[in-house]
């Protein structure tokens, strides 16, 4: 953001100090009207033509911009990434539980990693992690579905539950 001698424009687009427009002037006679008025000219729209300038306090306006700036991030909410790990042999039980905590995890907003980690012999065996993975996904359907397809990296198969978005195929 330019201000006073900074700005470049031969003619500039002004408003005054009120919100009124002056109209189309040279940039010196802008200067000038600021300077009696003891404020900034302050480039707003640098990239019209001609640029708009405002007369205004440029501390002010700086201060009250950030005040914005912090309210804006404040209301801001803050999606997490949860996650919860499970083997391709887990117990009816257990997967239940994992379940429960992954619901709560997405009913709170957040997004769920689900992954599968297989240990030695187990990875002969990749399919039950697959059919343990479309099992956990098609329990939580009703409230998320999966970002992307089932991924298989390393000894893990993972994939992301977004709550409420869109279902991609695998």
């Amino acid at each position: 953001m330019r201000i006073n001698k900074e700005i470049r424009a031969l003619k500039v687009r002004v408003i005054g100090s009120k919100g009124d427009q002056l109209g189309i002037l040279p940039i010196r006679e802008a200067l000038s009207m600021a300077e009696d008025a003891g404020l900034d000219l302050v480039e707003v729209v640098p990239n019209s033509d001609p640029p708009v300038c405002k007369i205004i306090d440029f501390g002010k306006f700086r201060y009250n911009q950030t005040k914005k700036d912090k309210e804006n991030k404040k209301a801001q909410h803050h999606i997490k990434v949860k996650e919860v790990k499970f083997k391709p042999n887990i117990d009816e039980h257990d997967l239940e539980t994992k379940l429960k905590q992954a619901r709560t995890f997405i009913e709170k907003g957040n997004k769920v990693k689900i992954t599968c980690t297989f240990r030695g012999r187990e990875m002969i065996h990749t399919e039950i992690g697959h059919e343990v993975m479309r099992k956990f996904c098609s329990s939580v359907e009703d409230i998320a579905s999966p970002e992307a397809p089932l991924k298989m990296m390393g000894r893990s198969l993972s994939t992301v539950l977004a709550p409420g978005a869109k279902k991609k195929t695998e």
